[in-house]
């Protein structure tokens, strides 16, 4: 499965390097898969609002696009148990490797290989559209037709990102060596919503802001960076990821009095649209 973004093209020690994002994202998360539970972290308050978005409906058919390994995917199915008929997609074939090995504890979630450009369902066929922390991967344009095609009227699609000022505000903007640089692929609240409703029926219903206050020790997050838990990472060359990481540890001892316990808040934002065809 092949499709091409833009390349990103750099000097390192042997020369100038073209890759495309795609091929760098295919490849990373190939690389992670297998231990992306374990160093991303899932925000809970999302699936109980999920949940009351959704209270009033008694069967839900719906699909997590962009899905990974899963992780946002199984706790909305422990939530919403038989009432939720879920289909996980993701183009990446080890990521959804790892849903496989937990699937069949649930009757009511398969996984599909496919791009978020091409989804596998049938013309109205969707009560609702999770995509949780994805949307930077896809050609927003396209994701949109496609979600407008497959959701039934009155359908609703949430999607959970940080947008481009919350990014700044993170901790690896702040203290890691061109992180913000790196990562050009997020949107902010008006293009966001606006790529999804111009040329089709779905119309921002609400957007809601959520702070998470996190804490870790220098070591925890150095083990992180390492292992690439945000894929903005390995849009580094490997001379660029160690200079930057040899700077984020000095940064990191020069701005906190206690590494040891570092403090910081996490900024997302979930949008909620809704397609509404006219009678």
């Amino acid at each position: 499965m092949k499709k091409i973004y833009f390349n990103v093209i750099y000097k390192d020690d042997k020369g100038v390097i073209a890759h495309s994002v795609e091929s760098l994202m295919s490849d990373h998360f190939s690389q992670v898969a297998s231990i992306y539970s374990q160093i991303r972290t899932i925000d809970y308050e999302l699936i109980n609002y999920i949940a009351k978005k959704l209270a009033f409906k008694h069967t839900i058919v719906a699909a997590d696009i962009g899905c990974g390994d899963g992780r946002y995917s199984i706790k909305l199915i422990e939530k919403l148990r038989n009432r939720l008929s879920l289909t996980c997609v993701d183009a990446n074939y080890e990521m959804l490797q790892q849903i496989s090995k937990i699937s069949s504890n649930f009757q009511n979630l398969q996984t599909k290989q496919a791009f978020a450009e091409k989804l596998p369902f049938d013309d109205n066929s969707l009560d609702c559209i999770f995509s949780f922390n994805a949307i930077h991967h896809f050609k927003i344009n396209e994701f949109a037709k496609e979600c407008n095609r497959v959701l039934k009227n009155n359908g609703l699609l949430f999607i959970y990102t940080r947008l481009k000022e919350q990014n700044e505000s993170n901790i690896w903007c702040k203290f890691f060596p061109d992180f913000s640089k790196k990562e050009n692929r997020l949107f902010d609240n008006q293009s966001l919503t606006e790529c999804i409703s111009n040329q089709t029926s779905l119309n921002l219903k609400r957007s809601e802001f959520f702070e998470h206050k996190r804490s870790s020790d220098i070591q925890t997050l150095v083990s992180k960076a390492e292992k690439k838990h945000y894929s903005t990472f390995s849009l580094y060359t490997v001379s660029e990821f160690e200079k930057s990481l040899g700077k984020f540890k000095q940064n990191i001892y020069q701005n906190f009095s206690n590494p040891e316990n570092i403090q910081w808040v996490d900024e997302n934002t979930m949008f909620v649209f809704q397609k509404t065809v006219p009678n």
